[in-house]
């Protein structure tokens, strides 16, 4: 049996069922005190903790995962990123561009605990690969570069993990800054950071910290050659430096009177029997309540280190049995049974014949499935645990300890680009057509639709990255050699003014006649270029009292479907209020009629009221040097960018601004040709725009195809 929010899929394997059952070279044996095979497979439930590695695009995520699994004794030497030998980062385009792209997951133990864990992408492209795997796990370790504290898409994932209310604990990677990443994680995440270790230096100087808990001091040694496996741990002493020893006082005080103010029993216990003498309270009982507040996501445990020097990872796995919850303290009480069980070692995965509630395992061979389903036994199982739901309502259980049927659906935000596809030849249509529905089954961000004038196959992606690796991965994975068309954006649109229309259908099909009017008006809402901004639609009040149900559901199908087409260009419409204010029809005349009367009304209303083009606008991110300053800055303006601030960080620049996401094409190539390759930078959709009427009379020409 196994719980069914721990389902973790394998991705485009799953489609072709191509899975490796053999233990192969990251595999270890099982250590001399492991009494038997059931202790490995199924743990004690509380001993459990299933979590992800959350953070930007270079923050140090996987780095953080190699070294867990090589001091937990899972891998045997050390990988790294840039030579493309890391575990999690096994598919070729990752090791090819030293990015994760897939989430990956991995299963370890760390002294008596077993840990599941997933390493999540930070490109802004596979955001949805951090929201499927969030979904589904207990906790998470948010990993920060420490000289640049919150970035861009930390604050995506960061919301991500509210959403799915997700306890987290924050680790400080390339330790450097501690006090301007402290202060970002209060200032941009709203969140309430707990500091629990004091750095020993920083930058090259970092040496070791100190654990605030304990008042134990861990020391590494400074060589380059040092896995950093073996450190020395010792208590402070008033040989240590003053100045270190008078950090540590005053930051453990503000650690216990912070923990006071957010945990009751902690407030009681001091004031009871530790109100003269801080420095008193045991260790255990601050570890106790630290646990308590994190659980609560009152607050977040924050631990420093540097992966890539090899310092501070062991007290991080430390952390994350200490703080994070086990599967049973999320409150999730639904078992699953499946034919065939794997247990996730990266790309490596040994069959296994049962698993406990609360870990997480792969299955094969669920044909229907997509990413985002909640799988149950039978019908009648689920309608039994949603009666077990209710009943537990009925008794005044509050929400969240509530049985939960049906975990919450993946988010996918829409995408923006776009582009044709097309096989080698006619005969390999139906294979690429198997393949794009295996990719679609895995990525729910991918969207694949048939132009109705042309017939071309259309990919939408979330940017320029996905699309180009969705391409590589058809090629390398299931042998087709496509072809892209050019890259366009994928605008949206909107309406001017108010306007009325009025239309009939009236068709005969056989021996029926169908006859139906409808009458409506279409406004601008206030703020259409919202992203948030959606069509909605009302019924006059007289006209919903006549209609009945299927009436109804068929008008706001039509509408629907009238959404899919914008007036101006056929991009999809939003910020559009409707009000339907009559439909007529005579006996016997079908939905269908009804919904197809509606869609042409609507359009007609729509141009009328005349239509704006909407473009997506990006947040821009760019690290570079201040000698090449001047050089992006010169780009960006003719790329209609807007600067909104620069600020400094180190020796760099850190430039923020806005800019059309269709004047991005290539960016990345064009940085790097100014800079020498000396620059960084992430995109984030930020909203959409109403374009110019310069700009929107040149694309509405090239779309005709008249430049």
């Amino acid at each position: 049996m196994i719980w069914v929010g721990n389902l973790f899929k394998t991705g485009s394997r799953l489609c072709r069922c191509r899975v490796n059952c053999q233990v192969k070279r990251h595999y270890i044996a099982l250590p001399d005190d492991v009494k038997s095979l059931r202790t490995v497979v199924s743990p004690d439930i509380s001993k459990i903790r299933n979590i992800g590695i959350m953070a930007h695009i270079d923050a140090g995520k996987t780095t953080t995962t190699e070294r867990m699994l090589y001091y937990s004794g899972y891998t045997r030497a050390l990988g790294d990123v840039d030579d493309g030998d890391t575990v999690t980062d096994f598919m070729a385009q990752e090791r090819e561009r030293g990015i994760t792209i897939q989430s990956a997951a991995v299963t370890f133990d760390w002294k008596s605990h077993r840990i599941n864990l997933i390493d999540t992408p930070g490109h802004v492209d596979f955001t949805v690969e951090v929201e499927r795997a969030l979904r589904v796990l207990d906790g998470a370790v948010a990993v920060f570069d420490a000289s640049a504290g919150v970035e861009a898409q930390t604050l995506t994932v960061w919301r991500q993990a509210d959403k799915h209310h997700v306890p987290r604990v924050c680790f400080l990677n390339k330790m450097d800054n501690l006090g301007l990443s402290i202060e970002s994680i209060r200032a941009k995440l709203k969140a309430n950071p707990v500091l629990l270790q004091v750095p020993v230096g920083s930058g090259k100087n970092f040496t070791g910290l100190v654990d605030l808990l304990t008042k134990q001091k861990m020391t590494w040694k400074l060589n380059s050659t040092d896995d950093g496996r073996v450190f020395e741990t010792k208590a402070l002493s008033q040989a240590d430096n003053p100045e270190l020893l008078q950090e540590v006082r005053e930051a453990r005080t503000a650690l216990i009177e912070q923990i006071a103010d957010l945990d009751d029993e902690f407030a009681e216990l001091l004031l009871t029997d530790f109100g003269d003498n801080f420095d008193a309270v045991p260790s255990s009982k601050l570890q106790e309540a630290v646990r308590r507040v994190t659980l609560a996501r009152k607050g977040v445990p924050v631990l420093c280190g540097s992966s890539l020097k090899n310092k501070g990872v062991q007290p991080l796995i430390d952390a994350i049995t200490d703080y994070l919850p086990a599967p049973n303290e999320r409150h999730h009480d639904l078992v699953e049974r499946m034919s065939r069980l794997l247990l996730p070692f990266a790309d490596q995965h040994v069959e296994i014949p049962s698993l406990t509630a609360g870990n997480i395992a792969l299955t094969v061979g669920l044909k229907q499935t997509v990413t985002g389903d909640t799988i149950v036994s039978s019908k009648s199982s689920a309608a039994a645990a949603a009666r077990r739901a209710q009943s537990d309502r009925g008794k005044g259980k509050t929400r969240g300890e509530q049985a939960n049927l049906v975990l919450s659906g993946v988010e996918v935000p829409d995408p923006v680009f776009f582009c044709s596809i097309e096989p080698p030849t006619l005969a390999k249509q139906a294979d690429l057509e198997n393949a794009l529905n295996c990719l679609q089954r895995e990525d729910p961000s991918l969207k694949v639709r048939v132009d109705p004038d042309s017939g071309q196959t259309i990919l939408c992606g979330m940017g320029e990255l996905h699309i180009e690796i969705i391409h590589d991965r058809i090629r390398r994975e299931f042998g087709i050699e496509t072809h892209l068309g050019p890259l366009q954006v994928a605008y949206r649109e909107t309406v001017l003014q108010h306007a009325s229309a009025t239309d009939t259908l009236d068709r005969t099909i056989g021996e029926r006649r169908h006859i139906v009017t409808v009458e409506l008006a279409v406004s601008p809402v206030e703020d259409s270029s919202s992203m948030g901004s959606s069509c909605d639609f009302a019924f006059e009040e007289e006209v919903e009292e006549q209609l009945s149900p299927e009436v109804k559901d068929a008008v706001e199908n039509g509408l629907q479907s009238s959404y899919l087409q914008g007036p101006l260009l056929g991009y999809p419409v939003q910020g559009v209020s409707t009000l339907i204010q009559n439909v007529s029809m005579e006996p016997g005349t079908s939905p269908a009629m009804v919904s197809a009367c509606v869609s042409r009304c609507m359009l007609k209303a729509m141009r009328q009221a005349g239509g704006q083009v909407l473009e997506p606008v990006m947040s821009l991110e760019v690290t570079v040097g201040e000698a090449h300053l001047s050089s992006v800055l010169g780009d960006l303006s003719q790329r209609r960018g807007a600067v909104k601030d620069i600020q400094s960080r180190h020796d760099n620049k850190v430039l923020l601004a806005t800019v059309p996401l269709a004047e991005m094409m290539g960016y990345s190539t064009i940085l790097r040709t100014l800079t020498s390759g000396n620059a960084t930078f992430s995109l984030e959709l930020d909203t959409y725009e109403a374009m110019n009427s310069q700009d929107q009379s040149a694309l509405l020409k090239r779309v005709a195809g008249l430049v």
